[in-house]
């Protein structure tokens, strides 16, 4: 059996939240791992849990835009769908920039959320068809976090002791032991540490660490 698709569910509407939450669990192949109901909720529990896709209202306390951002710039390897009622051109579009990969009204059916959900997860993007039209454009250039000259500066603390152990040779399993994770979660994280250090596998991403550890060269006397 494959693992679950897990996800965050944010909402600020409790009985919607738990409505949502009901119709999704329902589904073998999903499991909802957290829900918040503010922006700040959101980011914390996205940076924590690492889910594979969050999703989100726009209008939450703190800004459910602010939070697409704070996501896909710390854990990009997180879909993130907003699942909203405002139909505004000018919200799609910044959801889209943002870093949001989807993009659901909420009169949507169960079950076409659940299709949507799973095809977001496998690498898809989605705008609800009455407001695709004029967008279809905008979804080929979804935005990326932009490369750093160091490449230390985007990985978190946990993400800096993953790679550490990545360079002294451990396997994903060995680490995840280490430290009392799940194996699917240092996956993630590496999928987040390959991703932030523009690499392309675990032996590259080693030999940025090992550069990371070694100290400066002293400079030559004059």
């Amino acid at each position: 059996m494959t693992d679950k698709i897990q996800l965050v569910i944010v909402d600020d509407h409790p009985l919607f939240r738990e409505g949502l939450i009901q119709t999704l669990r329902a589904e073998p192949d999903f499991e909802i791992v957290g829900e918040a109901g503010t922006a700040d909720e959101a980011v914390r529990l996205a940076g924590e849990l690492l889910p594979d896709v969050v999703l989100l209202d726009i209008t939450l306390p703190g800004g459910g835009l602010n939070a697409a951002c704070s996501i896909a710039a710390t854990s990009p390897v997180i879909k993130i769908v907003m699942l909203t009622a405002s139909e505004a051109e000018e919200d799609v579009l910044a959801a889209l920039k943002s870093g949001a990969r989807g993009y659901i009204l909420k009169g949507v059916s169960g079950r076409e959320l659940v299709k949507i959900v799973r095809d977001v997860y496998a690498g898809e993007a989605y705008v609800t068809p009455s407001l695709a039209a004029s967008l279809l454009s905008e979804m080929s250039g979804l935005p990326g976090p932009a490369p750093s000259d160091d490449p230390r500066d985007g990985l978190t603390e946990r993400e800096r002791g993953i790679l550490e152990k990545v360079a002294a040779g451990l396997s994903n399993k060995e680490i995840a032991a280490q430290l009392f994770l799940s194996e699917k979660t240092v996956k993630h994280y590496m999928t987040n540490i390959l991703q932030k250090l523009h690499v392309r596998n675990r032996v590259e991403a080693a030999l940025v660490a090992q550069k990371m550890a070694r100290p400066p060269a002293p400079a030559a006397p004059r």
